[in-house]
Formats: C-alpha cells, sequence, structure tokens
C-alpha cells in the first residue's frame, strides 16, 4: 500500500520584473478605464496570482522541454495523460491512467514591507494601465486599448507543498519542481508575455520538509 512519506514546504517570493497582467472579470468596467483587469481578491482589492496561473505555466515548461505534450480532439494541444513522464509524475494526470498531483500550488498573495507606500502613485489601487495600441495592416486603422498590470517591483508571497509518497522518487520530483522554477524565471507569467509582460525573478527560495513524526507530535 502506498503510503505518505513527506510533505515538503517550498516558499518563497515572486518579484516582478515587468508588469503582470493575469485577467480577472470586467464586471465593474468603467468608461474611460481599462478594457482588461486583473484578478484581485474581492475582500481587500488586491491583486494576486492564482494557483492554477502559476501550477500550469509550470507544468507547460516541463512538457515544452520533454516534448510530452498531447494533442487533444479539438485539434488543439493538451497536458499528458501518461504518468511516466515527469510532468504527468510531479502534476498529475486524468483519464484513464489517472494519478493525483502531488504539487499543491496556493494562491501568491501581494505583500509589501513598507505598507503599500510604494503603490500610493499608482493609476489604481495597486496597479497600472498601459496603453497599446493594434494597427490593421489593411486600412491602416488605429485600435487602441489599454490593460491593467501589476507594477513591476511588486512582490507576491509564493507557498507550494510537494507530497511524496513511498512509491515516488522524491529527488526527481524535486529536481523536475526546481527546473519548473528555473524554466518559469525564463519565460514568462501571465498574459502577453510576448510583448514583455510577465518577467520574474524568484528569490528566498526554501524546502522545509515534514515527516508523519511532526504531525503525530501534539
Amino acid at each position: 500500500m502506498t503510503t505518505l512519506v513527506k510533505k515538503i514546504l517550498v516558499k518563497g517570493d515572486i518579484i516582478l520584473k515587468t508588469g503582470l497582467h493575469i485577467g480577472g472579470t470586467n464586471s465593474s468596467l468603467n468608461i474611460g478605464g481599462p478594457d482588461k483587469f486583473v484578478v484581485r481578491n474581492p475582500l481587500t482589492n488586491k491583486p494576486y496570482i492564482p494557483g492554477s496561473s502559476l501550477k500550469g505555466k509550470m507544468r507547460s515548461l516541463i512538457e515544452l522541454v520533454d516534448g510530452t505534450i498531447t494533442p487533444d480532439n479539438r485539434g488543439g494541444n493538451g497536458p499528458t495523460k501518461n504518468p511516466q513522464t515527469r510532468a504527468g509524475n510531479l502534476f498529475g494526470t486524468v483519464g484513464d491512467n489517472q494519478q493525483p498531483s502531488r504539487l499543491i500550488v496556493r494562491d501568491a498573495e501581494l505583500y509589501s514591507i513598507s505598507g503599500f507606500d510604494e503603490f500610493k502613485n499608482t493609476d489604481l489601487p495597486f496597479t497600472e494601465t498601459k496603453t497599446e495600441v493594434s494597427i490593421d495592416r489593411v486600412t491602416a486603422a488605429a485600435n487602441p486599448r489599454t490593460f491593467e498590470r501589476v507594477p513591476a517591483g511588486a512582490s507576491f508571497k509564493m507557498g507550494m507543498i510537494l507530497n511524496v509518497f513511498s512509491s515516488d522518487d522524491e529527488a526527481q520530483l524535486t529536481e523536475t519542481l526546481k527546473e519548473a522554477l528555473k524554466l518559469l524565471q525564463d519565460d514568462y507569467l501571465g498574459g502577453h508575455g510576448s510583448r514583455g509582460y510577465g518577467q520574474i525573478e524568484i528569490s528566498n527560495l526554501s524546502f522545509e520538509e515534514r515527516d508523519k513524526t511532526f504531525y503525530e507530535k501534539e
């Protein structure tokens, strides 16, 4: 029987090198405001990085490196369904060969040591607006559009939990996760990365192991 051996708590800081746009709802769209909003915590109004965005990007980068992206039935590409691949082993698979994900990725919350003083001059609470213009190559007509972004220099608290079972290759799981984090820093997070958005740096990275004796203590 496969048993849970340990949990590895992975922590770090995500620091934006360029503006970040991870899209949220446009339900509060105002005349003259941005066309595309960022996702925010509705209770605090602070932007955050969804764990699904972070996990999905890391998975896709590992699959690109290993060449394990699988064509889907709609003519596009999807995640691998083979649990024997590195991506399938760490991030899980669905379908006939279903395997639970070994990695839990928390939402990354915006934080500041200075009490958010660095955001006092931003266009919107904690964010900036960036206007871009697309040009129709036939008519030469201009189509301006405005994006909301979390500005460069903002920091988010990253948190993940790596579950290691008795049947797992712990070294491979850990190395795959570290590789994914390295790849992410030389790629981008969120949308519009080819236009300069979403460059990040990960600092203060730490791994804390907790075996079953930790949880058995009072």
